[in-house]
C-alpha cells in the first residue's frame, strides 16, 4: 500500500518496455542486459566541441562520471538544498537511454539511494499542456498513486525530478514573464513549474536532472545549475564491442551462435582498422544501426515479421528524431518545426548533389553552402545555428586526407555511414524537394492564387448582378491556374519514377557485387586480400532501392510520425511511371548481380500487385555465382510468392551460390514452380538430398530438369535420391555428374530406376563408377520405359567395359535401347555426342580435379589417335584429327592453369 513502492513497480514496468525496433534482435531483452554506459564528462558547456569547426577543448582534464555519480556531493554544494544537474549531448549520444537506466536502477535500489522518490517528466508532453495546472495535480495525473504523496507537500527533501528533453519547452526566467510561486498546489503553466523548481523557489530541497541538447543550454541560466555533465558516447572500441556483444550474442545458440561470434570477430577487426564504421560507432545510435543491419543481413527469419533495409533506416531515424523539433514554437499560433523535415531538406540536398557528382566527401565550405543556402532571415539563421550545434555531427564525420608529402592533408566531411547518404538523397527526391525553378515559382503562385480565389468567391457572388460577364471569364481563367499546376506537379512525380528506373539500370553498375554484399562490406570490411583494381568512381546502388522502399506504406507511416508526409497521389503517379520503365528494362538480359539488386528493389517496395506484374513478365532467373545468403533466399521467395500460382519459371540458375539445406527449405516455394533448376557447385551434402527428395515427390512440383553436378552428395545420399526417383512423376532430366556417388551410390540408384515413370536422361559421369556397376545401370535404364540416355564418361571404365556398355545399351531390339555416352569414340567410330561430352568437361573443368581431368583427356587423345590410325576413310581421319586438336587444346589450358 506504500505509494512509493507502487510507484517503483509501475516505473520499472514502464521503463522496461522496449520499442518494437529493439525486439527484432530475438527474445525479450531487458535494458540491464543491453545497456553499455557511455562516457560522461563533467564540464561547463563551453568545453564541447563543434563538429564542423573542429575547435578542441582546453588542455584541462575533465573528470569522468558514472551515471550514479551525477548527484554525488561537491565541496561547493549546499547540503540543505537540492541540486540541479544538466546532462547534455548531441542527438544520438544516448541521453534517453541513460535516463531509462537511471530510473530502472533507482527502482531496483542499486543507485540514487539518497532519493526517496524519483519523478520522470517528459518535456514533450509538458509542452503540449495548454491549461495551467499545479505541480501536485500534474504529478497526480501522470502517476495517480502519488496524487496525495507527502513528498510533494513539504519542501521536497529526497525528491528527484527528471525533465527529459528540455529543448522542447520554452522557459523564461524573468520575473515579469514567470511569477514566483512556492505553492505546489497553485496552478501554473508547465514552463512556470519547471522554472520555479529550478529557481529553488518551489520545493527548494528537491533535486532536478535536466537532459537537453547543447543548443538549448542557455535556456537555463548557469547560476541555477550546480553541475554540467556531457554525454560523449562510446570513445573506445571496448565499449563498442560490449554493445555489439549484448545484442548479437544474447540467446544465440547452435549454428546461429557460432555465426554471431564470427560476425562479432569480423566487426571487431574492422573497428580496429580505424575504418569509417569505427568513427560512426562513436555514437551509440550508430552502434544500434550496425547491429540492426547485421541482424537483417544474417539472421532474417521467414517466420518473423517482414523487415526491410529501408525500414531499418527509417526506424533508426524515428528512434533518434521521433518527436524531435528544431525549435519550439515561439507563440501560441505558431507550430514547432519538425527536425527530421529540416534534415530531409538540408542534408538530403547535400546527399543528392553528392550522388549526382559521384562524391562522398565534402569540404567545410561546400557543406555550409548546401545546408545554409537561402537562409537570410534571423529566424532561418537561428535554426541553422541550432542544427549545426545539435544535429550536424550526427550525420557528418570528419575525414582527414593524407597529403602527398606525408603530413596532414585537407579536412573533409563524409556521411557517418555511407548508406545514410543514399537514404537521405532518396528521401529528398521522393519528397519532391528536387524542383526546377518553374516548379518552385508555380507552386508559390498556385498557393497564392488558390487562396485568393476562395476569398473572392463570396464577394463576387454578391456583386454578380452589377459586374459584366467578361470579369467572370477572367476570374475563371485565374481559378484554372491551381489545376494547371497540379498537372505540372503530377508530371514531376512521374519524373521521380523515371529517375528510379534509370538509377536501377546503370551500365557502370552492372558488374559490381550485388548491393547486399556491398552493405555487408561497409560494415564488416573487405575480408581476404584487397582487390588489385579499385573502382574509380563511387557506386550508389542503394539510392534507387531506398527510393522504392520509402514509397511503401509502412515507411510512409513511420515518416509521418517524423513530420514528413508523402502524399498517396504522388505515390500512385510515381508507381505508374516506374512500372512502365521497369517492364521495359526487365526484358533485357541482366547480369546475376544486377538481377539480385532488381529483386531486392521489389522486396523493399513492398507492393505485391506491382511485384506480381513485373516478375510475371520474367520466364527465367539467372543468379549464378551470387552468394545466396538466407536474406537473399528470402527476398527471392517473397518476390515469387507475389506472382499468381499459374506462373512457372522456365529456368532458375542457382549454380555456385553457396546454398545450404536451410536455403533449399526457404526456396522450396520457388523451386516447386520451376521447369529447370541448376544447383551445381553449391557444396550440398547428404542432408540436402532429404530436402530435394521432399521437393521432387511433392504433387505440386513442376521440376523437369535438375542439375546437381559438383556437389559432394556421396554414397550416403543415394538412398534419398533413389526414393525421389522412384516416386517422382515430373522429373525428365537429372544430372549427378561429379557428386561422389561411387559404386555404392550408383548401385542404389540402379535398384530404383526401374520404378521411375518419367525420367528420360541421367548423367552419372565422373563418379568413380567401375565396369560391373556401370553394366547394372545400363540394365536398369533398359528396364525403364522412358529413360533413353545415360552419361558415364570420366568414370573408372576399362576399354573392354566401354565396348560392353555400348553393346549392352543397343540391345537386341528397338525396345529397351539406351544411348550410352561413355567416351568420345565408339570403337573405330567417332561418337555422335562427342561435342556434348567435351562441352560438359570444358564447362566444369575449373571446379574439378585438374590432374584427374587431364589423365582422362589424355586417354581420350590416345583413343582418337588409335581410331584415326585404324580408319581408312579420309573423311573420318579428318574428323578424328579435328576433335583431337580440340582435346589437345583443352589439355594445354589445364596445364597452363596448373602452372599459373
Amino acid at each position: 500500500s506504500d505509494p512509493v513502492e507502487i510507484h517503483k513497480r509501475k516505473l520499472a514496468l514502464w521503463f522496461s518496455h522496449l520499442p518494437n525496433e529493439e525486439k527484432q534482435f530475438g527474445g525479450l531483452f531487458s535494458p540491464d542486459s543491453m545497456h553499455v554506459e557511455p562516457l560522461i564528462l563533467e564540464g561547463a558547456p563551453g568545453e564541447h566541441v563543434n563538429p564542423l569547426t573542429g575547435w578542441e577543448s582546453p588542455g584541462s582534464v575533465r573528470r569522468s562520471l558514472a551515471v550514479g555519480e551525477l548527484f554525488d556531493p561537491d565541496p561547493g554544494w549546499d547540503p540543505e538544498q537540492g541540486q540541479n544537474v544538466v546532462l547534455y549531448g548531441a542527438v544520438g549520444t544516448g541521453k534517453s537511454t541513460v535516463v531509462r537506466k537511471l530510473v530502472l536502477d533507482w527502482c531496483s535500489g542499486s543507485t540514487l539511494a539518497q532519493f526517496e522518490l524519483v519523478v520522470p517528466l517528459s518535456c514533450e508532453d509538458l509542452s503540449l499542456q495548454g491549461r495551467p495546472t499545479s505541480l501536485q495535480a500534474l504529478v497526480g495525473r501522470l502517476y495517480r498513486h502519488l496524487h496525495h504523496s507527502a513528498h510533494l507537500q513539504g519542501d521536497g527533501r529526497g525528491v528527484l525530478f527528471i525533465f527529459n528533453g528540455m529543448e522542447k519547452m520554452r522557459l523564461n526566467f524573468s520575473i515579469a514573464a514567470t511569477e514566483l510561486c512556492s505553492n505546489p498546489e497553485e496552478p501554473l503553466h508547465p514552463g512556470g513549474i519547471a522554472v520555479n523548481l529550478l529557481r529553488k523557489y518551489l520545493l527548494p530541497e528537491a533535486s532536478i536532472l535536466v537532459t537537453t541538447r547543447p543548443s538549448a543550454l542557455d535556456k537555463i541560466p548557469s547560476k541555477y545549475v550546480d553541475r554540467y555533465a556531457e554525454i560523449c558516447g562510446f570513445t573506445n572500441i571496448d565499449q563498442q564491442r560490449a554493445y555489439f556483444t549484448s545484442r548479437l550474442l544474447q540467446q544465440a545458440e547452435g549454428q546461429s551462435g557460432r555465426d554471431a561470434r564470427e560476425l562479432l570477430e569480423m566487426l571487431y577487426l574492422n573497428l580496429q582498422r580505424k575504418s569509417q564504421i569505427a568513427a560512426a560507432c562513436f555514437l551509440p545510435s550508430y552502434c544500434w544501426l550496425t547491429c540492426a543491419t547485421l541482424h537483417f543481413l544474417h539472421f532474417t527469419d521467414a517466420r518473423a515479421p517482414i523487415r526491410t533495409l529501408t525500414g531499418i533506416y527509417t526506424s533508426f531515424l524515428r528512434l533518434n528524431f521521433g518527436g524531435e523539433i528544431l525549435e519550439a514554437a515561439r507563440g501560441p499560433n505558431q507550430q514547432s518545426i519538425s527536425l527530421m523535415h529540416y534534415v530531409a531538406k538540408t542534408m538530403g540536398k547535400l546527399a543528392y548533389e553528392g550522388i549526382t557528382c559521384k562524391r562522398t566527401s565534402f569540404t567545410k565550405e561546400e557543406v555550409m553552402e548546401k545546408i545554409g543556402k537561402g537562409d537570410d532571415s534571423d529566424e532561418e539563421l537561428r535554426q541553422l545555428a541550432i542544427f549545426r550545434t545539435d544535429v550536424l555531427g550526427f550525420f557528418l564525420a570528419r575525414c582527414v586526407q593524407s597529403s602527398p608529402a606525408g603530413g596532414m592533408g585537407e579536412i573533409l566531411y563524409v556521411f557517418t555511414v555511407p548508406a545514410m547518404q543514399e537514404y537521405l538523397a532518396a528521401l529528398y527526391v521522393v519528397l519532391g524537394e528536387k524542383k526546377t525553378v518553374l516548379e518552385k515559382l508555380g507552386k508559390g503562385a498556385s498557393e497564392v492564387i488558390g487562396q485568393a480565389s476562395d476569398d473572392l468567391t463570396t464577394l463576387l457572388n454578391a456583386l454578380s448582378k452589377f459586374l459584366p460577364l467578361r470579369v467572370f471569364a477572367a476570374f475563371n481563367l485565374l481559378k484554372m491556374f491551381p489545376r494547371l499546376y497540379s498537372r505540372i506537379s503530377g508530371h514531376g512525380s512521374g519524373k521521380i519514377g523515371k529517375t528510379m528506373a534509370s538509377e536501377m539500370f546503370k551500365m557502370e553498375d552492372q558488374f559490381n557485387e550485388d548491393v547486399l554484399d556491398q552493405v555487408e562490406q561497409s560494415v564488416l570490411g573487405v575480408q581476404g586480400p584487397t582487390p588489385l583494381e579499385r573502382q574509380e568512381q563511387e557506386s550508389f546502388e542503394l539510392f534507387p532501392i531506398f527510393m522504392g522502399g520509402l514509397l511503401s506504406h509502412g515507411n510512409r507511416v513511420l515518416l509521418d510520425q517524423l513530420g514528413i508526409s508523402i502524399r498517396t497521389t504522388a505515390v500512385v503517379q510515381i508507381t505508374s511511371t516506374l512500372k512502365r520503365h521497369l517492364l521495359q528494362n526487365s526484358q533485357k538480359k541482366m547480369p546475376p548481380e544486377e538481377l539480385m539488386d532488381f529483386l531486392f528493389f521489389l522486396y523493399e517496395f513492398q507492393n505485391q500487385r506491382f511485384t506480381a506484374e513485373v516478375l510475371g513478365s520474367l520466364s527465367a532467373l539467372n543468379l549464378s555465382r551470387v552468394r545466396m545468403t538466407p536474406l537473399k533466399c528470402f527476398v527471392l521467395a517473397a518476390g515469387l510468392a507475389c506472382t499468381p500460382p499459374r506462373h512457372v519459371l522456365k529456368s532458375l540458375d542457382l549454380s555456385s551460390c553457396s546454398l545450404t539445406p536451410e536455403s533449399l527449405d526457404t526456396l522450396r516455394p520457388v523451386l516447386l514452380r520451376c521447369r529447370t533448376v541448376n544447383l551445381q557447385c553449391n557444396n550440398l551434402g547428404p542432408e540436402a538430398c532429404d530436402h530435394l527428395r521432399s521437393l521432387l515427390i511433392d504433387s505440386a512440383c513442376a521440376v523437369q530438369s535438375l542439375h546437381l553436378c559438383d556437389n559432394p552428395l556421396s554414397e550416403s545420399s543415394a538412398c534419398s535420391l533413389a526414393q525421389a526417383l522412384s516416386e517422382s512423376r515430373c522429373l525428365r532430366h537429372l544430372s549427378l555428374m561429379n557428386t561422389g556417388l561411387g559404386d555404392g551410390g550408383a548401385r542404389e540408384l540402379a535398384s530404383r530406376l526401374g520404378g521411375n515413370q518419367g525420367l528420360e536422361e541421367i548423367n552419372m559421369a565422373y563418379n568413380s563408377i567401375g565396369d560391373n556397376v556401370a553394366l547394372q545401370l545400363i540394365d536398369a535404364c533398359r528396364a525403364n520405359p522412358t529413360l533413353n540416355t545415360i552419361h558415364l564418361y570420366l568414370n573408372e571404365l576399362s576399354e573392354s567395359g566401354k565396348h560392353s556398355l555400348h553393346s549392352r545399351g543397343l540391345g537386341c531390339s528397338e525396345r529397351g535401347r539406351v544411348k550410352v555416352l561413355a567416351s568420345i569414340t565408339q570403337g573405330d567410330e567417332l561418337s555422335e555426342d562427342w561435342e556434348l561430352i567435351l562441352n560438359n568437361i570444358r564447362s566444369h573443368a575449373t571446379s574439378w580435379n585438374r590432374e584427374r581431368i587431364r589423365d582422362n583427356l589424355q586417354r581420350f587423345l590416345q583413343e582418337l589417335k588409335g581410331a584415326r590410325q585404324q580408319s581408312r576413310c579420309l573423311g573420318k581421319k579428318l574428323s578424328f584429327w579435328r576433335v583431337q586438336r580440340q582435346v589437345a587444346e583443352e589439355i594445354r589450358k589445364l596445364e597452363k592453369g596448373t602452372s599459373s
